[in-house]
Order: structure tokens, then C-alpha cells, then sequence
């Protein structure tokens, strides 16, 4: 075969392995999140566990061969680049979806301030010290010190996305207490996402105080530049953005994105992503702050739901689930004592949220049974935590295992929010749809 025909006949190749990964990513996906809802859970958690079903923990387990030929008969890149924009993309969304008018409200101050501190310091300051004390057992090799800030990082998310999905679930978005959690959530998920940011930019600085300070300096130039130029540029060309007019009986807005918006739209959040690759940070701060700037643009917001929304959860997501649960090798916790390792993780990140959470609302007026839901939302870590881990498996500073571990504990907190809230929700008075 000559040279030309081989490149043709490898491309093809390359071509029909990555569109079988995606079929079967996202049918499985799409399984996940039926079976999921089924059981009363968010679609979110199934997803996530088909992803790492997916993995070598069950697929690779059962079918080796099989997982070997669908998984690893071309070089692995396309998938990684597709996860990656993907997530880019669906950060961008996630900062569309951060209302700040919450972290505004003066119902409830004392409470959301109250329970959002005691969220982020306690389980930081727990994941830090298991974090510190375990990297020399977990993760030899790597630099102790940002190995435990990884994993305070990891312990002090709450996911706000898949939270705010759930409370729309049980319609408690408009009660006090759902204002008071998904406040408190919004002010952790800005804290922790400043800390990461520091974190990675301290890590690839190598602990070096002049590098670090020059990549602090420049993420606080960009976060800047990014709110007080690109932001009012941007506003000026959505307002100046001609969309035909919605046809009648249609909301106004509702879906109306002009081709040329969007074009730009995308541009915008792939420069601000190569710009924050550029000055030394992972490219999904640059989407995730380009959601944040346009966060009360709520036409656009609508309209990309309606036209882009969809195929990211749809497409995207289900892909970076399961290049999760590629990196997750439930086998690497092979021993009793791997598994005590593991289950300490998950005792500690839940009472650090957890019981930081309750203790915090009861000192701020809230009875038992509302310190509790309050404690069960702000546990739940789901997709933030897997993109957090991600980050510090990327840059080397959590093992295998420890990486393992993160990804089971974020499973073990989503799964039991839903079962916390039908239980406690109807003894503080607060009605709960019957599952049929």
C-alpha cells in the first residue's frame, strides 16, 4: 500500500474507532441518566457511573479484549480533545448558570454567610491534613504540599449545577431554605474555583515565589480585563445582534440566536480559554469565566440553552464522564487496606461538609431537620469534583489511587442527596412527590 493510500486507510481507521466510542458513550450515557431518574436519582449520577462502568473497573474487567479493541486500537487523542472542548464548553454553561443575585440577598445573610464559611474551611482544612499525612503512603513521588491542597480543593466543592437541578426537582428553589443553600453553594463553588486557579498556577510554578507571584498577577489581570473589557464589549454585541423575530405564540428570546452571535460566541469562549491556557492556568477557567461575565444576559442564556444547552449535557458531558472512568481503576484499591484508605476519604469529606454544614445552620437559628438538608445539599460534590480531580491528575499531584478514591467519593455524595431530601424535606413541613 503506498503512502497516500496508508494515510487514507489510517485516517478511516482513526474515524470509525472514535465514532464507535462516541455511539456507545452516548447511548450509554443516555441509559445512565434513564435508570438513574428511575430510582429517584439525578440523571447526572448515572451518567457518571456509566462512565466509569465504561472504564477498566468493569468493561476492561469482564471484557478485556473487547475493551481493549474499542478503547485502545487507536492512539487515544481525538477522545481527549473532544472531552476537552467539551468541558470548555460545558464550563461556560456552568458559569451562565451562577446567579449572583443570591450571593446579594439580605433575607438570610447571617445564615448563608454563616454556613458557606464553615462549608469551605472545615472540609479544606480536613482534606488538607489527610492530604498531607497520606501523600508519602498514596501518592509517592509527588509534592506533598500541593498533593494536599488538591485534595482540600477537592473536599470544599459543592456542585452547583447538579444541586441546583435537584432543589428544581423537590421545587424548593423559592423557599428560604433553597435560597439559603444555593447561596452558600454559589459563594463555595467562587471560592474554590479562585483556589484552584492559585492552586494550578502555584503547582506549575513549582513552588517558586517570583513565578508564582508573576501567574497571580496574571490571573487577576484577567479576571479584570475580562469583567470591566470584554464584558461590556460583549454586551454591546449581543444587544446589537439582529435575531429574526420570534414567530407567533413563541416567546420572545426563547431560542432566537443568530448564526452570527453564535459564531462569535464560540470564538469568544475559545480565545478566553487559549488566554488563560497562555498565562499558565487550564483552559476551562477561560470558558468558565466567559459564563460568568454574561451570567444576566438571560435571553442569551435561554437561547443557547435551547440551541446548544442540550447537545452539550447530551453529547459533551457523557463524554468527559466516561474519559473519567477510563482514569478510574476501581481495581488500583487492592488491598483492605487500600479500601480503609478509601473509606476515611469519603468519612471525612462528608463530615467536613456535612457536619460543618448542620453545625453552622443550627448556630444560625435553623432547627435539626433543616440543619440537616442543609448539610445533605452542600455534601453534594458530583461533576466539580470530577473536574477538579481531573485537574490534579493531570498535573501529577494525586496517584492513581487517590484519584480513584476522589472519584468514588464524589459518586457517594451525589447518590445520597435525593434519599436525604425525601427523608428530612417532609419533616420540616415541606411536601415531597410521591415515586411511582
Amino acid at each position: 500500500m503506498n503512502a497516500p493510500a496508508l494515510a487514507v486507510h489510517q485516517t478511516e481507521a482513526l474515524l470509525f474507532f472514535t465514532l464507535l466510542q462516541l455511539t456507545l458513550i452516548v447511548l450509554a450515557g443516555r441509559l445512565g441518566g434513564v435508570l438513574a431518574q428511575r430510582v429517584g436519582q439525578s440523571p447526572a449520577v448515572g451518567e457518571i457511573i456509566v462512565g466509569i462502568l465504561l472504564g477498566p473497573s468493569l468493561f476492561g474487567l469482564l471484557a478485556p479484549d473487547l475493551f481493549q479493541t474499542v478503547f485502545h486500537s487507536t492512539p487515544a487523542a481525538p477522545m481527549q480533545m473532544l472531552s476537552q472542548i467539551g468541558l470548555i464548553l460545558l464550563m461556560f454553561q456552568i458559569g451562565l448558570e451562577f446567579d449572583f443575585a443570591h450571593l446579594a440577598a439580605r433575607n438570610n445573610r447571617r445564615a448563608v454567610t454563616t454556613i458557606a464559611s464553615a462549608s469551605m474551611v472545615a472540609p479544606f482544612a480536613l482534606g488538607f491534613g489527610f492530604g498531607w499525612f497520606t501523600a508519602p503512603l498514596l501518592s509517592p513521588g509527588v509534592d506533598r504540599l500541593a498533593s494536599a491542597l488538591f485534595i482540600a480543593t477537592a473536599f470544599s466543592i459543592t456542585a452547583l449545577p447538579i444541586l441546583g437541578r435537584i432543589m428544581m426537582e423537590f421545587k424548593i428553589t423559592r423557599l428560604p431554605i433553597g435560597v439559603i443553600a444555593i447561596s452558600a453553594a454559589a459563594i463555595n463553588d467562587v471560592v474554590g474555583w479562585l483556589l484552584l486557579a492559585l492552586i494550578t498556577a502555584l503547582t506549575l510554578a513549582e513552588f517558586s515565589a517570583s513565578a508564582f507571584a508573576v501567574k497571580v498577577a496574571l490571573v487577576g489581570a484577567f479576571f479584570v480585563g475580562w469583567w470591566f473589557v470584554v464584558r461590556p464589549l460583549m454586551k454591546r454585541i449581543i444587544h446589537a445582534s439582529q435575531t429574526p423575530p420570534a414567530p407567533a405564540g413563541e416567546k420572545a428570546g426563547r431560542g432566537r440566536l443568530s448564526h452570527n452571535l453564535l459564531g462569535i460566541l464560540l470564538a469568544g469562549i475559545f480565545i478566553s480559554a487559549m488566554t488563560t491556557y497562555q498565562i499558565g492556568i487550564f483552559a476551562i477557567f477561560g470558558g468558565f469565566m466567559m459564563g460568568v461575565i454574561l451570567h444576566d444576559e438571560h435571553e442569551l442564556i435561554e437561547a443557547w440553552k435551547e440551541r446548544i444547552g442540550h447537545f452539550v449535557m447530551v453529547f459533551f458531558l457523557p463524554i468527559f464522564f466516561t474519559y473519567t472512568g477510563l482514569r478510574t481503576h476501581v481495581g488500583s484499591l487492592d488491598s483492605l487496606e487500600a479500601w480503609g484508605w478509601c473509606g476515611l476519604l469519603i468519612v471525612l469529606a462528608t463530615l467536613g461538609k456535612f457536619g460543618a454544614s448542620y453545625v453552622a445552620a443550627r448556630w444560625a437559628g435553623m432547627s435539626h431537620h433543616e440543619g440537616k438538608v442543609i448539610g445533605i445539599m452542600m455534601n453534594t460534590r458530583a461533576l466539580m469534583e470530577l473536574i477538579v480531580i481531573n485537574v490534579g491528575f493531570d498535573l501529577g499531584v494525586i496517584s492513581q489511587q487517590v484519584f480513584t478514591m476522589l472519584v468514588l467519593m464524589a459518586i457517594f455524595s451525589t447518590v445520597i442527596t435525593t434519599p436525604g431530601l425525601r427523608r428530612w424535606l417532609p419533616k420540616m413541613g415541606v411536601a415531597v412527590a410521591v415515586r411511582h
